[in-house]
């Protein structure tokens, strides 16, 4: 590397010799920089010996901006020789049909769009640009929501079994190699090449709730604790860890504790008690012989089982039916019952926990 020019302490480790690796890039200064130091990598003297390529996804928002940070990205494919495809989509028909924020719409389309290119065979990685400071404020966004263990990993460094299937089996991935790299970092980067990048003028938008978390909660937060980008990116990855084990057990626990449908007279189970249900259930017998963490996990899962996912506030209101703990306006009597988002309904009998979705 030149004398004076920034170094970037991304991480190789998710990337190896052959991979073809389409980097996401919007043009503003991460992306930006991630696919300049892909390239840069693959003209050293042991070079890095990936096959490039980068996808830029235009939203349909923004009107002349976002067409002007087409074009940024369009002239520097060209000057680095980097393949581009270009994906134009509808955001706002998204939003309105979905009935979802328009950020949550503009990133599901996005994500459409970049899995498309896996699904194809065009790419075998996608690359994002997410940096330590979109990790911190992620989990600072997932903490004023109260997210569980999951949310709280924040951003994954890298997402197997994305698209591309081959047998049955999805073979892609999508990688984050500057999660460990503040955004002060990149633009040092960029300056120090003289690249210029594109800012997205939403950014400063502070009636988006990340913007805000952004601009005027991590400020404060940092008045605290100057590193606290760095606290929070540390608590992502010990709750990437936990989760992981505990997905592990609970897979080993849930089969042996699941009921399916419901206890009829005589003995037996009806797994289908009306037509488009599904249903499970747990002796509150065995949950009590549980501890807490796995307790909570299991009946979580159990939601999972009839296609619902319980918030943590749910979680509670669910244990607490079924005698574990108090919550307010909710009995633990035999009969009681829970109606919850999704058309969820969970239910308490004199020895079960039941839980079921759909039905007419």
């Amino acid at each position: 590397m030149a004398a004076g020019r920034a170094n970037l302490s991304w991480d190789r480790a998710l990337l190896y010799a052959g991979d073809r690796v389409c980097v996401a890039v919007s043009g503003g200064a991460d992306s930006t920089a991630l696919l300049l130091a892909l390239v840069e990598a693959n003209a050293e003297k042991q070079p890095l010996g990936v096959v490039v390529s980068a996808a830029h996804v235009h939203h349909g928002l923004r009107g002349a901006e976002a067409d002007a940070d087409e074009a940024f990205v369009r002239e520097l494919c060209e000057r680095l020789q980097v393949p581009l495809r270009v994906f134009a989509v509808d955001t706002a028909a998204r939003q309105a049909a979905e009935r979802e924020g328009l950020e949550e719409a503009a990133r599901e389309l996005r994500y459409a769009a970049l899995r498309s290119l896996l699904e194809e065979g065009s790419a075998e990685v996608i690359a994002t640009a997410h940096t330590l400071d979109d990790q911190a404020e992620t989990v600072m966004m997932k903490l004023l929501r109260g997210a569980w263990t999951e949310g709280l990993g924040g951003i994954s460094p890298e997402v197997q079994g994305v698209g591309n299937r081959e047998q049955g089996v999805a073979k892609g991935r999508i990688v984050r190699p500057l999660l460990g790299v503040r955004r002060v970092e990149v633009e040092a980067f960029l300056r120090s090449r003289e690249q210029g990048w594109r800012e997205d003028a939403s950014n400063q938008d502070v009636s988006l709730t990340r913007n805000r978390v952004r601009h005027e909660l991590m400020p404060v937060l940092r008045g605290f604790n100057p590193s606290v980008d760095d606290a929070l990116a540390r608590m992502a990855g010990i709750a990437r860890d936990e989760e992981s084990y505990w997905q592990t057990e609970v897979a080993r626990v849930l089969p042996q504790v699941l009921l399916p449908g419901k206890p009829v007279r005589g003995g037996g189970r009806a797994v289908g008690t009306a037509v488009g249900e599904q249903s499970c259930a747990v002796e509150i017998a065995r949950l009590a012989a549980m501890t807490a963490a796995l307790r909570r996990r299991v009946v979580r899962a159990l939601a999972r089982e009839v296609g619902s996912r319980l918030s943590a506030e749910e979680t509670a209101k669910v244990l607490a039916l079924a005698g574990f703990g108090g919550v307010a306006g909710v009995t633990g009597r035999i009969g009681s019952r829970l109606e919850l988002r999704e058309g969820l309904r969970v239910e308490r009998s004199a020895r079960e926990l039941r839980f079921w979705r759909g039905g007419v």
